[in-house]
């Protein structure tokens, strides 16, 4: 009897369990999530962490990257710019040349057209006093012989005599040069 008393007794308390004294099962639970613990810190959370690490320092070395490469564009950018304005200050400079050397060949083309129409010119006033010259002198031959012989007709003699029929022709032409000229005289006076 004493021993169902004291399980009696005792049962009782043993269903009633105080909550700040730990029991057996708490020690238990609290070895394994140590033990657990410990082999997470001590196999898991390395590599992962190293994993980790590894990630962020590549991404980093891509920022790196990346800034280096965007530096280098804005770089090649101004760059090509400059060339762009270079080429167009060039391009602008050899219309201008072009454009001067285009007036300077114009200029000498118009130069040496105004010598060559003065030398037409001058050679087509030769020209024309040398032909003028030799109607002249033609037809004072011819004219001299019309006169000699009209005068002869109206004389009623021969005027064979080339030296006095040269006389008369050239004093003839003479006067006749004198009156074309006295003639012009009074025209351009007019004016």
């Amino acid at each position: 009897m004493a021993a169902q008393l004291a399980t009696q007794v005792l049962a009782p308390r043993a269903m009633e369990s105080n909550f700040l004294v730990p029991n057996g099962t708490f020690f238990v639970e609290l070895f394994a999530f140590a033990l657990m613990f410990y082999i997470l810190a001590k196999y898991v959370v390395p590599p992962i962490n190293k994993a980790m690490t590894g990630r962020q320092d590549a991404i980093r070395k891509q920022f790196a990257d990346l800034e280096s490469a965007r530096a280098d564009a804005n770089a090649a950018e101004a760059e090509f710019k400059a060339q762009i304005a270079d080429a167009r200050h060039e391009a602008a400079r050899i219309r201008e040349e072009a454009r001067e050397q285009g007036a300077q060949i114009v200029a000498e083309m118009r130069q040496q057209g105004e010598v060559e129409k003065a030398r037409i010119v001058d050679n087509g006033h030769a020209q024309i006093a040398a032909e003028r010259q030799q109607a002249v002198a033609s037809l004072r031959a011819e004219v001299g012989t019309l006169a000699t012989t009209l005068a002869g007709r109206i004389v009623g003699e021969s005027l064979e005599d080339d030296e006095r029929s040269t006389r008369v022709v050239d004093r003839f032409l003479a006067d006749l040069d004198a009156l074309e000229t006295s003639k012009a005289a009074a025209t351009d006076g007019t004016r």
